[in-house]
């Protein structure tokens, strides 16, 4: 299909016209697919019958409608606002609900299912492929940013394998405020403008052991500058479609690497290298908020290095490098401490991927470049942990005084999160003291250690070296990077329960809460979001069931 403008699809043909007159539709609100459809290959068979698919890109897939009644849970205002450039009084009227859900179709929308591959737990894994998502099109707003918008949730696609095309709520809240949430943290991500619930049934075994449950669908309508992943690549080097895997290629550099130019007979090891720096420094930024992602397949990693497909992730509360959030990684593979690991092993894939459109010289700069990775991570890592400690300037011991640290807070279990806020919060004189009042319990756990005193006259001489520098100096600077709040799996799980319930009251509270992480909130300290987490807690498992 080869459209020139939005009049160019038909929203009365065929199953599109049952989505028509969507509230939304306004001269200057329009999703689109048009660049997509006439620069890559459409699979050329209709339908969501699942099957292989050839030598394409997208393969065009309508929606299934949730079934009513259906429930708005959550709107991010953000994005509302400042990304759709929409009123807030849009989301009482119900039509925004379908349309948010996949009930309606957006004007000139056409839905895609995106084919794509991936190595998972290390494996090559065959064609996997959006199986109950579809890109509804794209947004250009008043400001000139071009988002993709995609539903989660919304049905059987071509790429459904044996799935049902469903996301249960449990999944759909989790995805929904962690987007959010990493977005106010400052780190690379999709966003999240809304979460629907249905009473729709589905079936779901969540810890893979046979005890299947029933669970209500829900689906979220999420956006990303691009969805395009190291699996986009991989699945057309896999099977030989060079042709298509250039013009994807060509594509997405023309569209999201503007810097490169489109000409330059290096564009491919440019690209590489652009996309080795920007996933080794969004690990390092995983890292110095304690997130584990959880499943960091190739086909979870984006191209433009933001996070995405939010399953079984967790933050780290006590610190543990082994730490790991999703009970189905038993080997550990994606522990918080493996993911710089990971990172390179699902670059070396990306290289596999670019390598025969490359001579045999850029191949070799290719993999020079891939030899930089840990110095790039390792720099970055460590440029993020100074500024945590509210250092400036740089030390030749700084790097000792951070690992020292982290050992502490190893052998202590101290809080990652609070360690570092309470390190923001105490004065340095109560510090040289080191006896804490309860609120600073973190820094209380880590004081147990044997040589807590010698890192803190580390610390207090490291900060002494800092020119007409003040505690208050210190503490707000140090305030501005360490967060008070994230979203720990005890209080999505909290909300979750709540929501099963059709009690969204703290899904509510999280997302204000987590939309400005870095200020004590006097709601968010009632709730305890800042305290020691719950001794129930320690018991909560998540897995890639959702």
């Amino acid at each position: 299909m080869r459209v020139d403008s939005c009049a160019g699809v038909d929203p009365d043909s065929g199953a599109a016209s049952q989505f028509k007159g969507c509230i939304l539709r306004r001269p200057d609100f329009n999703i689109h697919i048009i660049r997509y459809l006439n620069a890559l290959p459409l699979d050329e068979v209709d339908g969501n019958v699942i099957r292989t698919v050839k030598r394409s890109v997208f393969s065009e897939s309508q929606p299934s409608p949730l079934k009513e009644p259906l429930t708005l849970a959550a709107v991010s205002q953000d994005v509302l606002r400042n990304i759709l450039d929409l009123n807030e009084s849009v989301i009482q009227n119900e039509e925004f609900v379908r349309c948010v859900s996949g009930g309606k179709l957006f004007p000139c929308s056409v839905p895609l299912a995106h084919r794509y591959g991936g190595h998972q737990f290390g494996y090559w894994a065959g064609q996997l492929g959006d199986g109950r998502a579809h890109l509804l099109g794209e947004y250009t707003n008043r400001k000139g940013e071009r988002w993709e918008v995609q539903l989660k949730g919304s049905g059987k696609t071509p790429y459904s394998r044996s799935g049902d095309g469903r996301a249960v709520i449990r999944s759909s809240v989790r995805e929904f405020l962690c987007s959010e949430a990493m977005h106010f943290l400052g780190v690379p991500t999709s966003r999240a403008l809304s979460l629907v619930v249905s009473e729709e049934p589905v079936w779901r075994d969540p810890f893979y052991n046979g005890s299947v449950i029933k669970e209500r669908g829900a689906v979220v309508l999420r956006l990303a500058k691009s969805w395009f992943r190291i699996g986009s690549l991989e699945i057309l080097t896999r099977t030989g479609e060079l042709d298509v895997l250039r013009t994807l290629l060509d594509f997405v550099i023309k569209e999201h690497f503007k810097s490169i130019g489109t000409n330059d007979p290096d564009k491919y090891v440019v690209f590489f290298s652009r996309v080795l720096n920007e996933t080794a420094h969004l690990i390092a930024h995983w890292m110095s908020v304690g997130f584990a992602h959880g499943v960091c397949n190739t086909d979870n990693f984006s191209l433009l290095s933001i996070t995405f497909d939010y399953g079984p992730f967790g933050f780290m509360e006590s610190y543990d490098p082994n730490f790991v959030p999703n009970t189905s990684d038993d080997e550990g593979r994606y522990s918080i401490g493996a993911q710089a690991n990971v990172g390179l092993f699902n670059l070396q894939k990306l290289l596999e991927a670019l390598k025969p459109l490359l001579t045999s010289d850029q191949l070799s700069q290719s993999q020079q470049i891939l030899r930089e990775y840990p110095q790039i991570y390792h720099q970055r890592f460590h440029e993020l942990f100074k500024a945590k400690l509210g250092f400036l300037g740089n030390e030749e011991k700084d790097s000792y005084v951070i690992a020292f640290l982290l050992k502490l807070m190893e052998d202590t279990g101290a809080d990652f999160t609070m360690t570092f806020r309470q390190l923001s919060e105490v004065t340095l004189s109560r510090l040289q003291k080191g006896s804490f009042a309860p609120s600073l319990w973190a820094l209380s756990d880590l004081s147990s250690h044997k040589h807590f005193r010698d890192w803190v006259q580390l610390y207090l001489q490291r900060l002494s070296r800092i020119m007409s520098d003040s505690d208050e100096e210190r503490q707000h600077r140090m305030q501005g990077v360490n967060p008070r709040y994230v979203l720990r799996n005890w209080m999505a799980e909290s909300a979750i329960r709540k929501a099963e319930k059709n009690d969204y009251s703290e899904v509510t509270l999280l997302q204000k809460t987590l939309m400005e992480p870095f200020m004590e909130q006097e709601e968010a300290e009632r709730a305890g979001y800042a305290s020691k987490p719950p001794s129930w807690a320690q018991q909560l498992r998540v897995s890639c069931s959702s």
